[in-house]
């Protein structure tokens, strides 16, 4: 399911997974950028309004509804390249895309991607997954899950995970409450059953980061449970990469959106500009 909103060049903005994971939580930026942009919001396979089948849910999945998304906005929009932000692991699938689709993007924001937690090494075969098939099969059960996701999104567990993506109880209202109506349709378990089993976390994604040639934003916050990054020293170096850091949970745009949005349109005016430190690279924090 894809959502369009405003007129001008494309930007195409992919929400995050988690239990209760959709384009709403993308929803700040699309009401800012559609007064510029052609703004696309995605919602995954098996999220939001899209089809929640039973299916063996997978990094390349989600990158290849990415692929498809990028053909559609090119066929709207004419071939010239794509504006595109992530949030937390999306950015490994939107980051697996880019270099697949040679071209088919002009720059790569990056909100709080996950992959550089930590010292560990991400480089295992071209295309493998962290799944963990065992808790797989004692999430679902002698059923489908469905008892078990149940428990995991009820009302008060789902504002607990919120604020610890805050880092804050000042959470997104609107936000919760549309998280507990999205976890309530059919077939709801089963993409995010996939995800806590570790299936849609890349096994190779150090290697897809290190080879992204497109100016890319890496963005994150100092709250909450995202806030390990010390694993960016594999890209800290590279050229095309910038980054922002902001006094913030893992959505900054939600809590400081007009900073925010106003150093994402910076970087989008000049995506390919050099590093004013020298570094190869740009850090931020905002105070």
């Amino acid at each position: 399911m894809v959502y369009i909103a405003g007129a001008g060049p494309p930007l195409l903005l992919i929400h995050s997974i988690n239990a209760s994971g959709s384009a709403a939580e993308m929803l700040p930026l699309q009401r800012h950028f559609q007064r510029s942009h052609r703004v696309f919001c995605l919602d995954l396979p098996g999220f939001g309004l899209s089809e929640r089948r039973d299916l063996p849910y997978t990094p390349r999945r989600m990158s290849d509804a990415i692929d498809a998304t990028v053909t559609f906005i090119r066929e709207l929009c004419g071939e010239s390249p794509i504006d595109a932000a992530a949030l937390s692991l999306s950015c490994e699938y939107l980051a697996q895309s880019a270099l697949r689709m040679n071209g088919a993007f002009r720059s790569l924001a990056l909100i709080s991607p996950t992959g550089l937690r930590g010292r560990a090494e991400r480089r295992g075969p071209p295309g493998s997954d962290r799944g963990i098939g065992w808790l797989y099969r004692l999430l679902r059960g002698r059923g489908d899950g469905a008892f078990i996701f149940k428990q995991l999104t009820r009302p008060a567990v789902i504002r607990y995970f919120l604020e610890r993506t805050w880092g804050s109880k000042a959470i997104d209202q609107a936000l919760w409450e549309y998280d507990i109506l999205t976890t309530r349709q059919p077939g709801a378990q089963f993409a995010p059953l996939r995800f806590l089993s570790g299936y849609l976390f890349s096994g190779d994604i150090h290697r897809t980061y290190e080879a992204l040639t497109v100016p890319v934003w890496m963005t994150h916050g100092v709250r909450g449970d995202f806030t390990d990054y010390r694993g960016r020293t594999i890209v800290q170096g590279h050229a095309n990469w910038r980054f922002t850091i902001y006094p913030t949970g893992a959505l900054p745009y939600f809590e400081v959106p007009e900073r925010f949005c106003a150093d994402y349109r910076d970087f989008l005016g000049a995506p390919s500009a050099a590093d004013p430190i020298g570094a190869g690279s740009a850090t931020t924090a905002h105070p």
